[in-house]
């Protein structure tokens, strides 16, 4: 297991992750870093306690709506999933219905031929 320090509002944390992690903790840390800094700076010293929570709510409020968002897209996909196997089952259906057709077209000029076909005069 490794571990890294990170720091948040100007204090370091060391913190365990898995090999390989290190980088990504500390982006994570970095970001969440971000959201403390800006709520210092909107609402001044109001204890680390609470500006840990507020932008842990803030950091909530964001993956909410990125799951309301994704759930939307996962839908909007699934609706075009399946608008595009109705086109092709049409598709299909047209294209069987055009293959009879033309299958029957090709059977009766051969009939024709056959009947107007000169027969040799032995």
């Amino acid at each position: 297991m490794a571990t890294v320090t990170v720091t948040i509002d100007g204090k370091a944390y060391r913190m365990a992750c898995d090999e390989g992690q290190e980088q990504h903790l500390t982006g994570l840390a970095e970001r969440f870093d971000r959201y403390v800094t800006h709520l210092k700076s909107s609402f001044g010293e109001i204890g680390d306690q609470r500006l840990t929570v507020m932008a842990g709510i803030m950091v909530m409020d964001e993956l909410v709506e990125m799951q309301k968002r994704l759930k939307g897209l996962e839908n909007e996909a699934e609706t075009l999933r399946r608008s595009r196997d109705e086109a092709l089952n049409k598709a299909d259906k047209n294209d069987a219905a055009l293959t009879g057709t033309l299958s029957d077209v090709a059977q009766r000029i051969e009939t024709l031929a056959t009947r107007i076909a000169v027969k040799p005069v032995a």
